[in-house]
């Protein structure tokens, strides 16, 4: 991967730069927005913790770390020469191919420039007097920009589990949000893999493969399908290519964001159970993770949800050969309400005569020791131990920089009882601050790429509507936000979602409110709802011109920004 060496800002004592727009991150979210952003004609600056781009593809490098949504969707559609130039190997890409994608967009688009590696936004304050964002990195360095993108991405800030001893180990531990460039050589050694997330089913088959005997600590059994990865041949790479213009126009009519994932119509109440059971056997043959997408009542019926969680505990059954083991390996929750997982041979590798399963729910951890791992059944003695415990999501790297304005408005405050937001994009009281998949948006339910694009889309078609109509300040009223939350809200209680302990609520975090995040209501919905908002002159929104020299903000108005 190439590497950058940043040209850091001047010293304090020197006028900060100031630039129309910052962004933070340079994940597939940031990259986008500096490229479309910059193609308007707007002065950006880009910021990057890491020495690289592609964001969670940077940072997760842990072994089997690959997207769980097919390559040839799961991809940039705005330029259709990238669409066209650009070959995936599998179906399913795994994350060095990711990476290598980002850095080719990074480099085709003469990116990298804009952005400063190895430098991480500390705070970020909104002076009303200037109607500034001023930006102050860890080096001390200061960057004033009229509009401040948070491209940090909703699986950022990594969670180690609160376990009493964690840095009295003597061995090596590991998480699977922060893992070594350079690899890990887990060969001959007892491994612990504490966690059964998405990143713990990608991960625990190959330490398997490499260690001397791998312990699988597990608190919830997740609802894994097979995904049936393979290469993908050329002639069905060039079919793919000749109709991208449909599949990228069908993928914004569902409710997901993926063409393959058709939209359903039918009750899984209303069908037979022979069918509904061949539809579950297809799906499962066929290697997606949009099994509760077959029927339109699965994530809002117990009794449906039960017909294909029921369907799928079965499987676990057949699959795992101990009676005892297969039995713990079994979900309890209703499937769909946590993320489901995509895996290559997991279920299988507790076939192996090198793989203990822990059953938290049985035994709990109760220490990390110098030798290992203490639960209520005793000591598990380790030389390795791999937190797969996932992330503080969509809140926790937002929340890690100091955001707030001169008298004294703090992101951390506004959303002291759980993150409010209006569509998503911004929140009452912190002008000029735009949130690229943020809190109240559909993202982490969706195909994020394309999330991505339409939220960099909606933010660049409104920086330069108020630019032709001479605004600088742009914040959600607060009856709008409050009526967003409530939506999105009254959408998530209509399903089953809430049901569950999930990151989706926080509930993987000690102390986190527990508030329902995304936006259920689809991708389809939500897109319909952005741009009702513009035609109505950006109804919920309220502007102001640029302060003049030496005069204060005026008051940001209701007044539309683009006609109706």
């Amino acid at each position: 991967m190439t590497q950058h060496t940043p040209d850091r800002a001047p010293g304090p004592s020197a006028p900060p730069r100031r630039v129309d727009v910052a962004v933070v991150g340079a994940g597939f979210g940031g990259l986008y927005a500096l490229h479309k952003l910059r193609s308007q004609g707007f002065e950006v600056q880009g910021f990057e913790a890491g020495d690289g781009v592609g964001g969670t593809w940077y940072w997760n490098r842990y072994p089997g770390a690959r997207c769980d949504f097919e390559s040839v969707e799961y991809s940039y559609s705005f330029s259709e020469e990238l669409q066209q130039e650009w070959s995936w190997s599998e179906r399913y890409a795994a994350q060095p191919e990711i990476l290598r994608y980002a850095n080719h967009v990074a480099d085709r688009f003469g990116l990298r420039p804009l952005i400063r590696f190895n430098t991480r936004i500390v705070s970020a304050v909104f002076d009303r007097a200037d109607a500034l964002w001023r930006l102050q990195t860890d080096a001390g360095d200061t960057l004033e920009a009229r509009h401040c993108v948070m491209a940090t991405g909703n699986l950022s800030t990594t969670k180690y589990p609160d376990i009493p001893g964690r840095d009295s180990f003597e061995g090596r531990y590991f998480h699977t949000g922060a893992w070594p460039h350079e690899g890990v050589d887990f060969s001959g050694q007892r491994v612990g893999v504490i966690g059964t997330g998405s990143s713990g089913v990608q991960a625990i088959p190959l330490i398997a493969r490499q260690a001397s005997h791998l312990h699988v600590f597990q608190r919830t059994p997740p609802y894994s399908l097979p995904a049936h990865n393979r290469p993908v041949p050329k002639e069905e790479e060039d079919a793919w290519k000749r109709r991208y213009p449909e599949i990228r126009a069908a993928a914004k009519k569902t409710i997901s964001g993926i063409a393959a994932f058709h939209k359903p119509t039918q009750s899984a109440l209303e069908v037979s159970e022979a069918e509904r059971l061949a539809a579950y056997e297809k799906h499962w043959n066929d290697g997606r993770t949009s099994i509760t997408r077959i029927y339109n009542d699965l994530l809002r019926n117990e009794a449906a949800n039960a017909t294909v969680s029921t369907f799928v505990q079965n499987k676990v059954r057949e699959m795992v050969r101990d009676p005892e083991v297969a039995e713990a390996l079994v979900p309890r929750h209703m499937l769909g309400t946590r993320r489901v997982c995509l895996d290559t041979d997991y279920y299988d590798t507790y076939n192996r005569d090198n793989v203990t399963l822990v059953d938290l729910q049985r035994t709990p951890i109760e220490a990390i020791t110098p030798r290992g791992i203490r639960t209520a059944a005793g000591e598990v003695a380790l030389d390795a131990i791999v937190f797969a415990t996932g992330f503080d999501a969509m809140t926790g790297t937002l929340l890690a920089i100091d955001i707030r304005t001169s008298d004294g408005v703090t992101l951390r405050e506004r959303w002291s009882a759980g993150p409010r937001t209006y569509l998503g994009l911004m929140t009452h009281g912190l002008p000029n601050l735009f949130l690229i998949t943020g809190p109240g948006s559909p993202g982490v339910l969706t195909n994020m790429i394309l999330s991505i694009e339409q939220h960099v889309d909606w933010v660049a078609q409104c920086l330069a509507d108020m630019r032709q109509r001479g605004l600088a300040v742009i914040e959600p009223e607060l009856a709008a936000q409050d009526g967003w939350v409530e939506h999105v809200n009254a959408l998530a209680d209509e399903t089953l979602y809430p049901r569950a302990n999930s990151w989706y609520l926080g509930a993987n975090v000690p102390g986190k409110p527990r508030v329902f995040m995304p936006y259920v209501g689809g991708v389809e919905a939500y897109r319909k709802a952005c741009d009702e908002v513009v035609a109505a002159g950006y109804r919920g929104f309220a502007f102001a011109p640029a302060p003049a020299a030496g005069a204060s903000t005026p008051a940001p108005s209701s007044a539309p920004a683009r006609a109706a």
